[in-house]
C-alpha cells in the first residue's frame, strides 16, 4: 500500500464539486475529527471527502488510482484542509484492513468511516461472468467488513474520548439494495447484505457512541453508474438523475448530528425515478 502524508502543493480540479470545499474553521462541526473515506478517486467518494473537509475533518482518501486522489487531496489543502492519500485494492482484506491502521497514523484518530467503494457488472446471473461476481462480493460487501471491523475500536475510542462524544460508520448501498431488478442480480445482492450487516452492526454498538447509518442513492450520475457495464436509464434522460455532491450532503447531514440524534438509514432518489 502506498502512503503520502499531507502537504502542500498546487491544487488541481480534483472534482466537479470542489468549488464547495471551502476553508475550514473552529466552529466547523468536524473540527478535531478525522474521516476515512474509500473510494474516493471519483464520484460520491471525491465528493464526500470534500465535503466532510468544509466540515472541518482531517480526511484520509483511499482507492486504486493515485492520481485521481492526489489531485483531490490538493484541491481540499488548497481550501485550508487536511488530506492523506492512501492506494489500496479494498477487495483485498489485508489491504483493507491495513488502510484503517495507516488512516490513523497519518491522522493520529478516527471518528468517521464512509465506506463507499463499489463495483457492479450487469448481467443475467445464468450468462454471468464469476469473476466479476467475485469482485462484487469482495468489494461492495467483505470490503464493508474488513474495513468496519478494523475500525471498529478506533471509532469506539473516538466516541468515549472525543470533543463530540460520538462516532459515526456510514455504508453506502444503493437502492438496488431494496429493489432487485433483472441484469442486476449479484450487485442487489450484495446491497442488500450491506443494509443487514449495518443494521446487525448498529444495534451492537450504537448504546457505545458509535452511529451506523445506511445511504441507498438512486440512480447517480457517476463512473460506476454511466461506463461499460453499468445500470440503464430506464427511460430516465441522465440530465434528471442525482449528482454525487447530493449524496455527500446525505452523508455530510447524517455524521453531523448532534451526539444524541441517530440518522440511521436515508434512501434519495432523483425525484423522476419511480422505483
Amino acid at each position: 500500500m502506498s502512503v503520502r502524508e499531507p502537504d502542500g502543493g498546487p491544487a488541481q480540479a480534483a472534482d466537479q464539486s470542489a468549488t464547495a470545499a471551502g476553508a475550514t474553521g473552529g466552529g466547523a462541526p468536524l473540527a478535531g475529527c478525522a474521516a476515512l473515506v474509500t473510494g474516493a478517486s471519483s464520484g460520491i467518494g471525491a465528493a464526500t471527502a470534500l465535503s466532510l473537509a468544509r466540515q472541518g475533518a482531517a480526511v484520509a482518501v483511499v482507492a486504486r488510482r493515485t492520481g485521481r486522489l492526489e489531485e483531490l487531496a490538493a484541491a481540499i489543502r488548497d481550501r485550508g484542509g487536511s488530506c492523506s492519500v492512501l492506494t489500496a485494492d479494498l477487495g483485498d482484506a489485508v489491504q483493507a484492513r491495513r488502510a484503517v491502521e495507516d488512516a490513523v497514523e497519518c491522522c493520529a484518530r478516527l471518528d468517521v468511516l464512509v465506506n463507499n467503494a463499489g463495483y457492479v457488472a450487469m448481467g443475467t446471473i445464468e450468462e454471468g461472468d464469476p469473476a466479476d461476481w467475485e469482485r462484487m462480493v469482495d468489494l461492495n460487501f467483505k470490503a464493508v467488513l474488513h474495513l468496519s471491523q478494523a475500525a471498529m475500536p478506533h471509532l469506539l475510542r473516538a466516541a468515549a474520548d472525543g470533543s463530540r462524544g460520538i462516532a459515526d460508520l456510514v455504508n453506502v448501498s444503493s437502492v438496488g439494495g431494496r429493489v432487485v431488478r433483472r441484469n442486476n442480480g449479484i450487485y442487489s445482492a450484495t446491497k442488500h447484505a450491506v443494509g443487514a450487516f449495518s443494521e446487525a452492526l448498529r444495534q451492537e454498538v450504537t448504546a457505545r457512541g458509535v452511529r451506523v447509518g445506511l445511504i441507498e442513492p438512486g440512480l447517480t450520475a457517476t463512473e460506476m453508474a454511466t461506463g461499460p457495464g453499468s445500470a440503464a436509464a430506464r427511460g430516465m434522460p441522465q440530465k434528471a438523475w442525482l449528482h454525487a455532491d447530493d449524496i455527500a450532503r446525505a452523508i455530510t447531514f447524517m455524521v453531523t448530528q448532534p451526539p444524541h440524534v441517530a440518522i440511521n438509514e436515508i434512501m434519495v432518489r432523483p425525484t423522476a425515478q419511480e422505483h
